[in-house]
């Protein structure tokens, strides 16, 4: 994890990533940390998540508690509510793959997969060749992915392919059917953490792809932030903006506040259903969560092809 000392004004600037993804890593340590509450506390469970977060981190942080305190307490200032938010997230995301799983689902296609490890630890995908997974990503952050996949469990899943592709110049058309995407199959299609640092262009071009090479029952399902973080018109968000851009993965694409129906519609889909930080907050953060903070500038939204 980079760590940062300063917030930058702008995004305004497109930087070139270099290397592999530093939000990704950031993602691993939330669940890192989620994963390392008591049971009847956590709100989602990831065991491999730690092989995915720099060493020098954890033992910081092992040996620095109180400054690990503070450095939290001052990102949840800057960002209020959004680690919870990214943990209620990834609950969400598990929760909908097993129930895809469990109805018969037949590809799971992860698009801007990071550091996801859902592969690797959700029964009714680890192992099962039934259900071929596509792990789509960046080239840089991939290569170090599959490093730490082949580190953890001495080789890579046979049912897992690795397709690598960079969002800002490539298209899926290009690189998925090549590497054994069957347009027949029923096929769920995620993007947790992507489409809000990829171009509407791109966005576009992943949902056109997906409604034209999916079979009816085939789902997508991505969060998205409102328009409001990414122009830098919403005060809360602005940090958050701010900090994405710091490091090198600036947002690019938002959706404005109640647009998600309509947006997908337009584009094909149906059975729209949008989870705003209300439904997630009361789905998962009561009892001894009640009172942990969510923001209300993540939503959820997923979508069938007709």
């Amino acid at each position: 994890m980079q760590k940062s000392d300063s917030i930058m004004g702008s995004n305004d600037m497109k930087v070139k990533r270099k290397g592999s993804s530093k939000m990704a890593e950031l993602i691993a340590l939330h669940r890192v940390a989620e994963s390392a509450l008591p049971e009847s506390q956590r709100i989602c469970y990831d065991p491999y998540a730690v092989h995915f977060v720099d060493p020098e981190t954890l033992e910081f942080a092992r040996k620095n508690p109180e400054k690990t305190k503070a450095m939290r307490e001052h990102y949840e200032r800057l960002f209020p509510g959004l680690g919870n938010s990214i943990r209620a997230r990834v609950r969400y995301f598990d929760d909908f793959v097993r129930a895809a799983a469990g109805e018969g689902m037949e590809q799971l296609v992860i698009l801007g997969a990071g550091y996801d490890t859902r592969p690797y630890r959700i029964e009714g995908l680890k192992g099962n060749a039934n259900v071929k997974v596509f792990e789509v990503d960046h080239p840089e952050t991939q290569s170090l992915k599959k490093e730490k996949i082949e580190k953890i469990f001495n080789r890579l899943p046979d049912n897992v392919i690795y397709v690598p592709v960079d969002f800002e110049s490539e298209n899926i058309d290009q690189k998925l059917p090549g590497n054994g995407y069957d347009r027949s199959k029923k096929a769920l299609f995620l993007m947790e953490g992507l489409v809000m640092y990829i171009p509407h262009k791109a966005v576009d071009e992943i949902l056109s792809f997906i409604v034209n090479n999916s079979v009816r029952g085939s789902e997508v399902l991505f969060d998205y932030f409102l328009q409001s973080v990414v122009d830098g018109t919403s005060e809360t968000g602005k940090n958050m903006r701010d900090f994405a851009a710091e490091q090198g993965e600036p947002f690019l694409f938002g959706i404005e506040e109640g647009a998600a129906e309509a947006f997908l519609t337009k584009r094909g889909f149906s059975r729209v259903q949008n989870i705003t930080s209300e439904d997630y907050k009361r789905a998962y953060f009561h009892g001894v969560n009640k009172d942990r903070a969510v923001c209300s500038l993540l939503s959820f939204v997923h979508a069938a092809v007709e």
